[in-house]
């Protein structure tokens, strides 16, 4: 099994703390606001030709054009940028617009990306029909090869991380894949959105960029598609002189208004998520309908200090699968994860959704897997659900 029934996924209490009076920290507006205003304008005035002339000359940083800035934007983007503890953030209409706006940042034509094995489907289909056909070469790798073999990141521009990755849940030892891509140059990139800032904070082990779907977590309530970069001032300007501008993926000042509305509760809904996903783990590993858990393994000297809502289980050939997914009542089938309800994605409908050059099947996810996000809804009925739904698919 996957998961250690030994380790309870204890977070530090430390930094939930920090975090959580980060979160609630009351914003220096007009009139005693708390909140960010939601600044819903295209474009922002001067009062002389100067200081037109000022800003377009980049003298000055005032807000111009909201594709490139907005003062509700800018007050989520100086939120998560503390919460990873990094220099600046650039926020995005989504998270796969970060993504693009990342990479298309870092490479040229005749560059090598080395990625991890399993990666979000679409960051797969990103490399492979746009990135490849510009002549960026891209191969895939476990994460124990980013650990143990230095020589990996010879000759590389990026080297794009998930840890966990996804839908398998294997981790890697950030501090020493950071080492590995100091020593070749190599600037590294990890996808956080399982573990959001709460539960880990690769900037802090030497990963240059961290990236979001902040459509999940960092949104927590499903009603939001957004992405957020955060890292150094240097790279985070090289994306908002070059591709935030001309690809426009940009975030709208309401949406902004919303995911700062999420953060003030990110801690408590990661706690929970966290708290109802070891109960249901623990549950089903008694169960002989169950082969395997797939989730992370909380250790101290690990860079990720607790677990998400967010897992998958194989199931044994004994259980029917698609009986088993439309005998859910309180899982809900769908896409995404993240928010107050819980979902199930079987890995046989995701093959469904594209072709063959599909990450999932090209690097064997097995077709009885099904991933789980755990809501916040109560977790005996959740279970009671499960085990439901397990009971009547046995074949």
């Amino acid at each position: 099994m996957s998961f250690k029934k030994d380790m309870t996924g204890k977070n530090d209490s430390g930094l939930a703390d920090k975090l959580s009076t980060l979160f609630s920290e009351a914003f220096d507006g007009e009139n005693g606001s708390i909140t960010p205003p939601i600044v819903q304008s295209s474009l922002f005035t001067f009062d002389s030709y100067e200081a037109f002339e000022d800003r377009m000359a980049g003298r000055t940083t005032n807000a111009i054009y909201t594709r490139v800035q907005n003062p509700t934007v800018a007050a989520f983007e100086s939120t998560m940028s503390r919460a990873e503890g990094a220099e600046a953030a650039v926020a995005f209409a989504s998270g796969m617009g970060g993504v693009a706006a990342t990479m298309l940042a870092l490479v040229k034509p005749g560059d090598k990306i080395v990625c991890v094995k399993h990666v979000y489907p679409d960051a797969y289909r990103l490399f492979e029909r746009i990135l490849r056909p510009f002549g960026v070469d891209t191969s895939y790798h476990s994460p124990d090869e980013f650990e143990n073999n230095p020589e990996l990141l010879k000759g590389v521009a990026v080297a794009y991380l998930e840890s966990p990755n996804s839908l398998m849940f294997e981790t890697m030892n950030l501090a020493t894949v950071a080492s590995h891509a100091k020593r070749h140059g190599v600037t590294t990139v990890i996808d956080n959105s399982w573990a959001t800032p709460v539960f880990q904070r690769p900037l802090e082990h030497g990963i240059d960029v961290s990236l979001h779907s902040a459509s999940k977590y960092i949104s927590g309530h499903s009603d939001t598609v957004a992405g957020v970069v955060v890292s150094s001032n240097e790279i985070i300007h090289r994306i908002r002189d070059l591709t935030l501008p001309l690809l426009g993926a940009k975030l709208a000042p309401f949406e902004a208004f919303l995911l700062t509305r999420g953060l003030r509760t990110l801690v408590p809904r990661m706690q929970r998520h966290e708290q109802s996903a070891n109960t249901l783990i623990e549950r089903l590993l008694t169960l002989p309908a169950i082969e395997r858990v797939n989730t992370v393994t909380v250790d101290p000297a690990s860079n990720i200090s607790g677990r998400s809502g967010l897992f998958s289980v194989q199931f044994a050939p004994s259980i029917d699968i698609r009986t088993f997914c439309n005998a859910l009542t309180l899982f809900k089938l769908g896409v995404s994860w993240g928010g107050f309800e819980s979902l199930a994605l079987p890995a046989r409908v995701a093959l469904a959704q594209a072709e063959a050059e599909n990450s999932m099947q090209r690097f064997g996810v097995p077709e009885n897997l099904v991933r789980f996000s755990v809501g916040l809804e109560g977790v005996d009925d959740l279970w009671d659900d499960l085990n439901n739904a397990i009971t009547k698919a046995m074949q």
